[in-house]
């Protein structure tokens, strides 16, 4: 499946490749490629070098694990999920380990770390698919995720291929067209809230 959007600028071709699309096959990851990923998710930026983020990834290699990880999702996120070969179930500590305080940037932090993540899924030929539809308080009691953490997002990693995918052909058609987004002057402000800057005028 080849894709690259057609960016009003010019952005460094891993951004334009980057998708999360529905047709996934059961072709394994390697160990050594999902390693990678999460080495880059590491290295993310974070609010005093918290890294607040925890990933708990579950493999079709390991079916009783990946069953578990399968669960925490939503039903409409089990159709096409369950055939990627990995699923990753994100979740964030909520305070920080020097003070103990609420950590406000938990969440922005893990979107940080899921991003380094993507870009790294996609140099490799991977597409990474996140998924905010998943079940909380499921994914605590089959996890014993304690009181002070909680999950956030699911994600799908693996291969695409639109010819032989089983995934529902009415799902696979959510793929179809050119993904569209707000232009810039939308979403760049200058001076005042809903004032586009001047460097994208």
């Amino acid at each position: 499946m080849a894709y690259e959007a057609e960016t009003d600028h010019p952005v460094h071709e891993l951004i334009r490749k980057r998708r999360s699309p529905y047709a996934y096959v059961d072709k394994p990851v390697a160990k050594e490629d999902l390693v990678s990923l999460f080495e880059a998710a590491r290295w993310a930026a974070s609010s005093y070098n918290e890294q607040p983020w925890r990933f708990i990834v579950a493999t079709k290699e390991n079916a009783e694990e990946y069953e578990k990880a399968l669960s925490v999702l939503v039903e409409g996120n089990q159709v096409w999920a369950k055939h990627a070969p990995v699923i990753v179930i994100g979740t964030v500590v909520e305070k920080f380990a020097l003070n103990g305080n609420p950590n406000i940037a938990a969440e922005h932090d893990l979107g940080l770390a899921l991003g380094n993540l993507s870009i790294e899924a996609t140099a490799r030929g991977l597409y990474v698919h996140p998924m905010i539809g998943l079940e909380p308080e499921k994914a605590r009691e089959i996890y014993g995720i304690p009181e002070d953490a909680h999950a956030l997002t699911a994600f799908a990693i693996g291969y695409v291929d639109r010819s032989t995918s089983e995934v529902p052909e009415d799902i696979l058609k959510r793929d179809d067209g050119t993904p569209q987004r707000k232009p810039l002057p939308e979403i760049v402000f200058g001076g005042a809230w809903g004032s586009a800057s001047g460097i994208v005028e």
